[in-house]
């Protein structure tokens, strides 16, 4: 048995742009990770650096715990994490370095590690796990336990003093429900409530009950799960509800899968498991709008507690959506919206601007699908060259010294694209003013039909700052066009 110290390398307070949106996750991936080594015997304490000031806090812990073994697992149902952000990375360098100097023994396992291990076997990690990491964590720490020759564990690289080798992937877990329940029990919930209840009025949690994505958008990283998609029994996932539910009674979830409800019947049996148990909840996907749109999908969405879905629309232009190897059709995002709408259920668009040869008019049709269709919320993105993807292979030539963003709010193009940079940053914000101006007269047109209500009425005030605030940005952007 060892003492196990499991920590990740995402720090809500070093993304300006997510800290000041203050809707912080609990790190998911993390405490599966704590669950299984838990399981395998050994004695396990959580750093969650979610919350935390700074990497260097991880020393408190070490010098009360005086760890073995420290875990550095990042939450990879967290899409932030997905991505490199510099300062993200740095942080997980220092914990790394600040680990080995204490006499722990050090591994990590996170994206960004996957593709670049040789960054943090450089910092003094002893190994870096490659893709999926619990049955390789569970074995590698158990070898360091009982001091036995680890070298030969598959899924992780490791250096032998003159060179880098790697054992490569270990095939990903095929039945969920082998897993434990996250170790729950590990961190403090009670803080990020606080921080919920201050910002939102409501206190969300996140539960995943799926692993990888099959589909093959070209621009989509998938470096800890590859193209696999396996799922959680309904049954399986309904039992850790009911830990949450009596635990800590959240108000919403968050089904942080990449897509939510792919295997057939799975929507279906998952709806029946909650009405055996008796549970209501609240809850939020992403999706695709093809998916949703099969048999009887978004029906049992609505019966089970669905309130909110986020579709990967990206382009109102179907030439963009057969460029990023997308598989739907503009016609399928809007039908899909359309039949959400028509249960109640609250949709979301995901936007993408700046893929390769994105043009004025496919930036137009976009636009265009938007207001045509007028989801409940938008995020906007600019394309992000992410390494292991068919997008970064076409761009990698052309990638400077800046290969990754500062932190969420960067927006920075790190390709020559047919516009400036500055050009996507005021069309980011431009159509934010737009959409948040066609809400307002909307409104309008609601209160002429005799709606009321509080957001009606805040949508009503907005006009008077979005109306300006667009035309200006339109003519801010009609300046940056070549």
């Amino acid at each position: 048995m060892a003492r196990v110290l499991v920590t990740h390398g995402y720090f809500y307070r070093l993304d300006p742009k997510q800290w000041a949106d203050a809707r912080p996750y609990p790190p998911l991936g993390t405490i599966q990770s704590a669950a299984v080594l838990r399981e395998a015997g050994h004695e396990v304490r959580v750093f969650d650096t979610g919350l935390s000031r700074s990497p260097e806090e991880i020393t408190q812990h070490i010098a009360t715990f005086k760890p073995d073994v420290v875990v550095i697992h990042d939450d990879g149902f967290n899409y932030l994490t997905k991505m490199c952000l510099t300062v993200m990375r740095e942080a997980c360098q220092r914990m790394v370095a600040l680990s080995k100097g204490a006499g722990a023994k050090v591994t990590v396992c996170s994206s960004d590690s996957t593709d670049h291990p040789e960054l943090y076997l450089a910092h003094g990690a002893d190994a870096v796990v490659l893709g999926e990491g619990e049955e390789t964590e569970r074995e590698l720490v158990s070898r360091w336990a009982a001091e036995q020759t680890w070298t030969d564990v598959p899924g992780i690289t490791w250096s032998d003093g003159t060179e880098i080798r790697s054992n490569g992937k270990r095939p990903v877990l095929r039945d969920l429900d082998e897993l434990p329940i996250p170790a729950w029990d590990l961190i403090e919930v009670e803080p990020y409530r606080a921080i919920w209840m201050r910002s939102q009025g409501f206190f969300s949690l996140n539960v995943a009950t799926t692993r990888g994505c099959p589909f093959k958008c070209n621009w989509c990283a998938k470096p800890i799960y590859g193209n696999r998609y396996n799922s959680r029994s309904p049954q399986h996932v309904v039992r850790e509800l009911k830990l949450l539910h009596e635990r800590f009674a959240p108000d919403h979830l968050w089904m942080c899968d990449d897509i939510f409800g792919l295997k057939p019947g799975w929507v279906q049996g998952f709806r029946d498991a909650l009405k055996k148990e008796g549970l209501k909840i609240r809850y939020k996907i992403q999706s695709r709008a093809d998916l949703l749109l099969q048999d009887d999908s978004i029906a049992a969405l609505a019966a089970s507690g669905l309130e909110e879905v986020w579709i990967g629309a990206e382009s109102g232009s179907q030439r963009i959506l057969d460029a990023m190897d997308k598989g739907i059709t503009v016609e399928q995002i809007g039908e899909a919206r359309r039949k959400l709408a028509l249960h109640g259920v609250r949709v979301g668009f995901f936007l993408q601007f700046g893929y390769l040869g994105e043009t004025e008019a496919d930036v137009a049709l976009t636009i265009a699908m938007l207001e045509q269709l007028m989801p409940d919320d938008i995020g906007i993105s600019v394309s992000y060259p992410l390494p292991g993807t068919g997008f970064f292979e076409k761009v990698k030539d052309e990638l400077g010294a800046k290969r990754n963003w500062t932190d969420s709010d960067d927006l920075a193009m790190m390709f020559t694209q047919q516009q400036r940079p500055a050009y996507y940053k005021r069309l980011h914000r431009y159509v934010h003013k737009r959409f948040r101006r066609k809400q307002s007269l909307l409104a309008w047109k609601d209160l002429m039909r005799g709606g009321e209500g509080k957001a009606t009425l805040r949508r009503l005030l907005s006009g008077a700052y979005y109306v300006p605030a667009a035309a200006w940005d339109q003519r801010r952007l009609s300046r940056l066009t070549t």
